[in-house]
């Protein structure tokens, strides 16, 4: 059995105001030509399929054209996506009877019976081989937010957010157990941030409450085959498990992403054996620069700028650039004189990062956009103008949490 895993696609993403449907689009079309190539028996996504709960019509468009392709061309294949912590649950539970017709899987959120137990029903997803046989079941978890765990009864000495979901893969893998024979395999799939993981800095947030709630690769029993997480977009193992893998995002998401080598995870199993598992690169379409490489000072960067070839390529194809330069004060109309030095070049400005090397790094902030930082460098900056010292953990703790809260119901 050939199983192909993918995550973080974040459909209807922009990055710095500029639409990336052109280079989604060339994933999805290489995607779909690699399955065919692969002859896989199925793919399984890995949560945050769109960027924002309520994603651009455009973006639907894009993910209902992939998968009416796949169903005409691959009719044997089977498909599962989870939602991730940028999905939608209901929006992605709406068409799941439909799909459900073509061995496409969509599962958006948990769900519990009237009697408050999980419905493992809905999470427990058949994939067969070649010979149309049920060779695995998928424990298609979505991205768990606080309200779906159950902590009544933990021992007070437990971490009740990681207690709570390694309860919850327990439920549901037992209820796997049941249902397998022994050359059936159980394949794991979660949208979490896993201990150990590396983040990238721009573009993810840590979730289920905050980098003290990482999750530890103990979540999952040993007797599941592979594991197929999503949430960081750098392809990477978890605690140096093989078979504990994220795939990473199939775009870089952020400029600080540009140097990620995105990739797609085949996985080959026979029976309940891990045989291989192949990583293959996914092409970029477009290309992310960074000028000049160190940041330097205004004149230098201008006449690096200046310096960039004239090659003319359609808007949606130029590369996005991020341009760093090294002041000693606020510089007027900085975005001006770089925006006239790249005039008539085939590159979309995303960010001018300034640096102040001789202010403290706390009055450096004042010069910095907001969509540049992040929720927790602000409330740590804010702290220490107002109370003159670092948060304790207690209150970056707090300050988590209510972060979580907020983006769950957001």
């Amino acid at each position: 059995m050939k199983i192909l895993h993918t995550s973080d696609w974040h459909l209807g993403h922009q990055l710095h105001g500029y639409s990336r449907d052109v280079e989604h689009q060339a994933f999805l079309d290489w995607l779909a030509d690699t399955l065919e190539a692969e002859q896989a028996d199925a793919l399984l996504v890995a949560g945050d399929i769109f960027d924002t709960a309520n994603p651009p019509a455009s973006a639907w468009r894009m993910l209902y054209r992939f998968l009416a392709r796949l169903a005409k061309s691959l009719p044997q294949l089977d498909v599962v996506m989870i939602g991730g912590n940028h999905d939608s649950p209901s929006k992605l539970d709406a068409p799941h009877e439909l799909l459900k017709a073509f061995d496409l899987h969509m599962v958006g959120g948990i769900h519990r019976l009237e009697n408050g137990a999980l419905d493992t029903e809905r999470m427990l997803v058949p994939i067969t081989n070649k010979e149309q046989q049920t060779a695995a079941y998928v424990l298609a978890v979505p991205f768990l937010r606080s309200a779906d765990l159950r902590t009544e009864g933990l021992n007070d000495d437990d971490d009740r957010l990681i207690k709570g979901v390694e309860v919850l893969y327990g439920e549901i893998t037992q209820a796997a157990r049941k249902l397998l024979t022994p050359e059936q395999a159980m394949i794991g799939m979660g949208h979490a941030y896993m201990a150990s993981g590396q983040l990238s800095e721009m573009s993810e947030r840590r979730v289920l409450g905050g980098n003290q709630h990482a999750l530890p690769a103990s979540i999952f029993a040993d007797d599941i085959s592979y594991v197929a997480l999503g949430h960081l977009h750098l392809a990477q193992k978890v605690a140096k498990k093989d078979h504990v893998r994220y795939s990473g995002s199939p775009i870089p998401l952020s400029m600080s992403e540009r140097n990620y080598s995105h990739k797609i995870l085949v996985v080959e199993l026979e029976g309940r054996e891990v045989k291989a598992i192949e990583e293959i690169s996914i092409p970029r379409r477009v290309d992310m620069l960074k000028v000049p490489a160190k940041p330097a000072p205004l004149d230098e960067v201008l006449a690096a700028l200046k310096a960039l070839p004239d090659d003319e390529l359609p808007r949606e194809l130029q590369p996005f650039l991020e341009v760093h330069v090294l002041l000693d004060k606020p510089q007027a109309l900085l975005r001006e004189k770089v925006l006239q030095a790249l005039e008539g070049k085939s590159v979309r400005l995303a960010k001018i990062t300034p640096h102040y090397p001789q202010r403290e790094q706390q009055d450096s902030w004042q010069h910095r956009r907001l969509s540049d930082v992040s929720p927790q460098q602000v409330f740590a900056l804010s702290w220490n103008k107002k109370f003159d010292g670092e948060p304790t953990q207690a209150m970056v703790d707090a300050f988590e949490t209510l972060l979580t809260q907020v983006e769950e119901q957001d």
